[in-house]
């Protein structure tokens, strides 16, 4: 099956469930396949926006729900979480709007504000500006390094089954790297 007949057909789908766990790595494609022309750039925006709102919304209302319980069977968010609320008590709408920037601590943020007791509305509205920022900059990110490898490669679509791969695979290295990072880090601590 060639790559392109894939990403045309299950692209959007991949795009909603990678954004709804924690996927710049999965926006970043998304948007190089627009400038291929496998996707729609304005649909990539629009599944990523709500992928991403979604995703949000359901870890602030785990964390709203089952908070301190899902804590005591998790002890290594415990440690992010209480990162998280340090800076919340400095930089509370900022934290809102700009936390999908923030590698690592993407799903423990907004589990960490269901826990502090903000309103579910103020957070929404909040989250939802952060979302549409969010998707706007990082579609537009692949898609203009979809374009910078059309530049570079002249016949970008002769090689893309090597880019997209190359790409998921940088982010999936990246991944692993911070896992055992803080799997390290978390059995080095008494």
């Amino acid at each position: 099956m060639p790559l392109e007949y894939m990403v045309s057909q299950y692209g959007y789908i991949a795009l909603f469930i990678g954004v709804f766990l924690e996927g710049e790595t999965i926006l970043i494609l998304a948007g190089i396949a627009a400038h291929l022309g496998d996707l729609s750039l304005t649909w990539v925006i629009l599944i990523a926006f709500a992928g991403s709102l979604a995703g949000d919304q359901f870890y602030f209302f785990l964390g709203r729900v089952k908070g301190k319980a899902f804590l005591r069977k998790r002890p290594g968010w415990e440690a992010k979480v209480k990162r998280v609320w340090a800076l919340f008590a400095h930089y509370r709408t900022l934290l809102i709007l700009g936390s999908r920037f923030m590698y690592g601590l993407r799903s423990v943020t907004p589990f960490a504000f269901g826990l502090s007791g903000i309103s579910g509305i103020r957070f929404f509205v909040l989250n939802a500006i952060g979302a549409t920022v969010w998707s706007v900059a990082v579609a537009f990110v692949g898609y203009l390094f979809g374009a910078v490898a059309r530049a570079v490669l002249v016949d970008v679509k002769g090689y893309e089954h090597w880019i997209i791969p190359g790409v998921l695979c940088a982010g999936a290295i990246v991944w692993i790297i911070y896992f055992l990072h803080n799997r390290a880090k978390g059995r080095s601590q008494p």
